[in-house]
């Protein structure tokens, strides 16, 4: 088999959203809107910065120089070391893609449920939030295989507990179901191979098996990691579910009753699009006590392709904690990229 010609790898995007925090005059203007202090559950933790952005850049340059372009969506802020004129970076504010009835948004996801509207997209891209890192070489096909996303994918049941994102879940899997009513055993039967295939891993093939049996979708297995996602399914959902997205988008905060982005990741892997990946290609870190050793181990190891760095209320000791995330990113990534100035 002749080796393959570069034209023939897809455009794959990559698309980083990013608030600062600390920005006095986002500050202002999300005080301004804000029904409570604690509107959103605008707590110290969802804002406060690991100052360890760069490395996420540093990380697609090393580890994916084949990626098309790099969207950074950015309320109007900009972080005072990235270069801006950097090849494949695109600048993106909330205004150039959001439309203006949403706007001002301080939720992630009016900025999510709208991605499919930035002008240049591409048809394939992977989503990533400022917590998810690669963290050793990866290829286009780790992402997107004949065409379709690559998943990790199971059954599994909705957490409801605190601070955990199982209303999102649950207004998504109330679309999901109305959508899918009645096909559950079909699909499942149509993608037999892929719902129990070994890369998925025996816990995620296990509970799929238990909860087969219902005529509707319990939940589905999630990990915390980039998602892969088509341009022409976050279409497809808004043209046929827009009132619900729309509602959604109207609200400034994140309410219980909203849906998120992974209503586009299931309605994909419902749909059958997408390849199966090996559960072993990233690590989710809930940060605390217990796993943060753990942690810095896998990055300065290079143990996964990527890695989420999910900051917690069980997160003690922030600053140390902090210096130590970094110092194990400059252990791999020491050089500065083209993105910095």
């Amino acid at each position: 088999m002749g080796k393959r010609n570069d034209t023939e790898v897809p455009k794959i995007d990559f698309v980083l959203p990013w608030v600062d925090g600390g920005d006095p005059l986002w500050l202002a203007e999300k005080a301004k809107y804000s029904p409570s202090p604690m509107a959103d559950s605008a707590s110290e933790i969802r804002y406060r910065d690991w100052d360890n952005l760069q490395y996420w850049f540093r990380a697609v340059e090393n580890f994916a120089p084949w990626v098309n372009g790099i969207y950074f969506i950015t309320w109007g802020h900009i972080p005072a070391w990235l270069n801006c004129k950097a090849d494949k970076l695109h600048i993106v504010k909330h205004s150039d893609y959001i439309p203006a009835e949403y706007l001002p948004t301080f939720s992630s996801h009016t900025i999510e449920l709208n991605i499919h509207r930035i002008k240049g997209l591409s048809e394939n891209f992977v989503y990533f939030n400022d917590d998810m890192f690669l963290t050793r070489p990866v290829k286009p096909e780790d992402f997107f295989k004949n065409g379709r996303p690559c998943d990790t994918f199971g059954l599994n049941c909705i957490y409801f507990g605190e601070d955990s994102a199982g209303h999102f879940n649950g207004s998504d899997l109330e679309v999901i179901n109305t959508e899918f009513k009645g096909q559950k055993k079909s699909i499942m039967k149509r993608d037999f191979r892929k719902w129990f295939s070994g890369r998925n891993g025996g816990a995620v093939r296990m509970k799929t098996f238990l909860l087969s049996a219902w005529d509707w979708f319990p939940g589905f297995h999630y990990d915390h990691l980039p998602t892969d996602l088509c341009r022409s399914t976050m279409e497809a959902v808004w043209q046929k579910y827009g009132d619900v997205l729309d509602k959604t988008c109207r609200d400034r905060f994140r309410q219980e009753s909203n849906v998120n982005q992974w209503l586009f990741k299931y309605w994909q892997l419902c749909k059958g699009n997408y390849e199966v990946r090996s559960g072993k290609f990233g690590k989710v870190f809930h940060i605390d006590d217990n796993n943060f050793d753990e942690l810095c181990s896998a990055i300065v190891n290079k143990r996964y392709s990527m890695i989420c760095v999910n900051d917690t209320p069980k997160t003690t000791g922030f600053e140390e904690k902090k210096q130590r995330v970094k110092e194990a990113f400059e252990s791999i990534l020491p050089e500065r990229s083209g993105f910095e100035l």
